[in-house]
């Protein structure tokens, strides 16, 4: 007999050989029904193979991310075979799950797949889908699995055999096709209720432009067909709230051959949001009892030398210029300019914790597949701070840079957020992560410590920490669903000693600090990103470019109008005049569209009155107010930040 222990800790003797999916019924019939793996010991399983030793076992679903992740990977393998079927000679690559679904890399040879191929291929996989195939796993031999590729003539996978040897290798079958693959996958094909086939692109062998090209085939399954609805109505949603198409309607930001990809020029329009973003940073800074500091663009090679950042992240930094003998880099990170700062004056305890705060601007060379609008771009501008404390102030500082994500969350109308704990890989030391194994698991801890006590929702993932320490990244999703990497919360153990940074403790002994990294907003170039998205370009009016749009019937009434403008700007508050010669139907119509928030009517009795008519966006006529009443309110507003 082994032991199965649930989540719940619950402790349940079964047979050796038992499965995953057993446990499931012998829990609930309902709940098998729902399981498409297992967590066994942390790692994940396929649900229908057995367990032969105590077990900590997590059943999952397809509400699970590694349930998901399965389903899709899954899927691609259903989608292959489709493709198999009806372009016999096929050679196939890879074939992962990814965020929004899965692909598979392929060569067709001479064959150019259409949207007419991709509708023929849906229907093949719901076709196979439907003969509920069981996802077989089967252990091969190297030499068995090296004599099977090469009788297919598959030169693709003959090369992903090579770092692979026995023990390690496994075939998974389901109906006609087999495929070299470690998995795991969903127990059969049945699973699969409904799926799209979203997309076509060319993708260079190994992602080397020196090799074939292949076509990669996108796709996207669900569970129901509620659900891929769902899904696609999201998509026409998300088209409609691009980023990148908003920007350019809303003059925030535009990309220039000539300045380079990855690097925005921000417009009058987006440098308004800049401003403003950078004012509640500040605001909140100051009030947290950060200190403002100024750092330059560049540095000499030796500083990053000592912070470590160059043998970890050299080929995302902008290569050297040499002047005089010395190189200089385009700085990418902030932190040792800041460590600099530091140490250039003695600290004691009752110097701790410094928190030094600055909208720094880096520099880091994304490859150019990777370049997407304001998502990934090459020059940034940074919400950064780094704070320097002792072991017992950690837990405080933590959480209070975790609150101040929450407040920021409150702000924006975030409802829906998680924090991501990037631990790091122990096989990986001294070539990803510093090499301080003792110093990663108590820092880890410490995290973890305050996550579970502050009752902060969050989830754990390997192998993604900082080389310094582990991270907590911030997920949040957008109003339509659509989730982002927005914020960093990140422990440090290492700088502090690699720059010799020192307080003196209360007993006169030298001591080296805990460094928190923390980029609440993340920088300009992501958030305002995300806030196209998250607000369909209609910003709260804080945040508007323009807040105000002046809509005179006529010309006539244009002077009173320019009163009114003149009392507005005397108020600080953003406001323009239609001068066209529109009807006002016209005017109303193209402001609602330029989506600014209020539009002020004026005509023959707001003239003769000495008032205004006022129409918000998305809410209509609100009528006839006094222009001190309507400032009064506008000021309020603005100064609550309301509207999120």
């Amino acid at each position: 007999m082994i032991k199965i222990t649930l989540p719940d800790g619950a402790v349940r003797e079964f047979e050796e050989g038992t499965t995953s999916l057993q446990v499931a019924k012998s829990i609930s019939e309902g709940l098998a029904r729902k399981v498409v793996a297992a967590s066994v010991n942390g790692e994940v399983w396929d649900a229908g193979r057995p367990l032969t030793a105590d077990t900590n076992l997590r059943l999952l679903t397809w509400n699970d991310a590694e349930g998901k992740s399965t389903f899709w990977h899954s899927s691609a393998h259903l989608m292959a075979e489709a493709v198999e079927e009806i372009f016999p000679g096929v050679k196939f690559w890879v074939g992962p799950a990814v965020d929004n679904g899965f692909y598979y890399d392929m060569d067709l040879g001479d064959r150019q797949i259409t949207e007419d191929d991709l509708r023929r291929l849906e229907v093949k996989m719901n076709e196979l889908a439907a003969k509920n195939s069981i996802y077989v796993r089967k252990t091969v031999s190297k030499a068995d699995a090296i004599k099977y590729f090469k009788e297919k003539g598959d030169e693709y996978k003959l090369d992903l055999l090579q770092n692979l040897k026995d023990g390690e290798i496994t075939f998974y079958t389901q109906g006609n096709f087999t495929d070299l693959c470690r998995g795991p996958h969903i127990p059969d094909t049945g699973l699969i209720k409904a799926l799209k086939l979203t997309n076509i692109a060319g993708a260079y062998w190994k992602g080397d432009e020196k090799n074939k090209q292949l076509t990669r085939i996108y796709g996207v399954s669900f569970p129901s067909k509620k659900e891929l609805d769902d899904y696609l109505l999201m998509l026409e949603e998300a088209k409609k709230r691009d980023h990148r198409k908003l920007g350019k309607e809303m003059g925030i930001y535009i990309m220039d051959d000539d300045v380079g990809p990855g690097l925005p020029l921000w417009m009058p329009n987006g440098t308004i949001i800049i401003e403003e973003l950078e004012k509640l940073a500040k605001e909140t800074e100051q009030e947290a009892g950060y200190l403002r500091v100024v750092t330059p663009h560049i540095a000499k090679e030796s500083l990053y030398l000592t912070s470590g950042h160059l043998p970890y992240y050299e080929d995302s930094m902008y290569p050297p210029m040499e002047l005089e003998g010395v190189k200089y880099y385009l700085k990418a990170m902030n932190c040792p300019h800041h460590h600099k700062i530091f140490a250039a004056e003695p600290r004691s305890y009752k110097d701790l914790p410094l928190r030094l705060a600055e909208y720094g601007t880096c520099y880091r060379y994304e490859q150019s597949g990777e370049l997407f609008g304001l998502m990934r771009v090459r020059c940034l501008h940074m919400n950064d701070a780094h704070i320097y404390c002792s072991k017992e102030q950690f837990a405080q500082e933590f959480q209070a840079v975790n609150a101040m994500y929450l407040k920021y969350f409150r702000i924006f109308g975030i409802d829906k957020y998680v924090m991501r704990l990037s631990l790091h890989d122990p096989a990986r030391l001294g070539k990803k992560y510093v090499n301080e194994p003792e110093l990663w698991l108590e820092t880890e801890a410490m995290v973890r410590k305050v996550l579970k006590e502050t009752g902060t929702p969050y989830v754990e993932v390997p192998d993604e920490g900082a080389f310094y320490g582990p991270k907590v990244d911030v997920q949040v999703w957008s109003a339509i669903g659509r989730e982002f990497t927005l914020a960093t919360n990140q422990v440090d153990f290492a700088q502090g000693r690699r720059f010799k940074l020192e307080y003196t403790k209360p007993d006169n002994h030298p001591d080296t600090p805990l460094i928190i990294h923390r980029a609440p907003l993340g920088t300009h170039e992501r958030f305002i990103g995300f806030l196209l998205e998250h607000y369909a370009g209609k910003f709260p009016l804080w945040l508007a470019p323009q807040q105000v749009k002046l809509l005179p019937i006529s010309d006539k009434f244009l002077p009173y109008a320019q009163t009114v403008l003149e009392s507005l700007k005397k108020a600080d508050i953003r406001a323009g005049i239609d001068e066209r010669s529109e009807k006002i139907g016209k005017k109303i119509r193209d402001t609602e569209l330029a989506r600014i928030p209020y539009m002020l009517v004026i005509g023959e009795k707001e003239m003769n009155d000495q008032k205004i008519s006022v129409r918000r966006q998305g809410k209509g006529d609100l009528g006839i107010q006094d222009l001190e009443t309507f400032i009064r309110n506008m000021k309020t507003e603005i100064t609550l930040r309301s509207g999120g």
